[in-house]
């Protein structure tokens, strides 16, 4: 999956600057799924327009700098409908923690430590739980919510606060397995 289908999604909603796709859309909404930074984005708006697959129009402000609006294209939608009805291939993960500890018996004796090994457990522990504070505190509006049946945003940050706690499980076993080993 491209960037390029998750904004044509948003731009389906509605209307919006690459500016509004960054702070309402990818900041508030979709960070836990598909963060974007703003150059990533306006590199694939300039794409997607060049495709034919959005279409810009440029709002005149006097006491700004002029706002330009993107909106999808009949293409654009054509395509998005075409990529909503196709299934994707599972995504490659990188895991660099896990091959950190898949080679962590590569170690010098000397520098193979489980406490050293539990430090960056903990590491990962922590910045797990930050992820999954982050998702139970969006705030999904009502309208989404109940939008469609089964309420399919709902479901979705379900999925990834339950990956996020499974990983949080794992961790706390791992590191007392490791303090209890030693």
């Amino acid at each position: 999956m491209s960037l390029a289908y998750v904004i044509l999604g948003l731009l389906q909603q509605q209307q919006r600057t690459g500016y509004d796709l960054k702070t309402e859309c990818f900041d508030q909404c979709i960070a836990h799924l598909w963060p974007a930074d703003q150059a990533q984005i306006y590199r694939t708006l300039d794409k997607l327009e060049a495709q034919g697959w959005i279409a810009c129009t440029i709002e005149i402000q006097h006491d700004r700098p002029n706002r330009k609006v993107y909106q999808v294209t009949a293409a654009g939608e054509a395509e998005l409908i075409r990529w909503l009805q196709s299934h994707q291939p599972s995504p490659i993960l990188r895991e660099p923690l896990l091959v950190q500890l898949y080679l962590a018996s590569q170690l010098p004796a000397d520098q193979l430590s489980d406490r050293a090994i539990v430090y960056l457990l903990q590491q990962e522990l922590m910045a797990r739980r930050d992820k999954l504070a982050e998702c139970e505190a969006i705030d999904l509006p009502e309208e989404q919510v109940t939008a469609r049946n089964p309420k399919l945003h709902q479901r979705v940050l379900e999925l990834v606060m339950r990956r996020e706690q499974t990983y949080i499980d794992w961790l706390k076993e791992t590191i007392e397995g490791l303090q209890n080993s030693s």
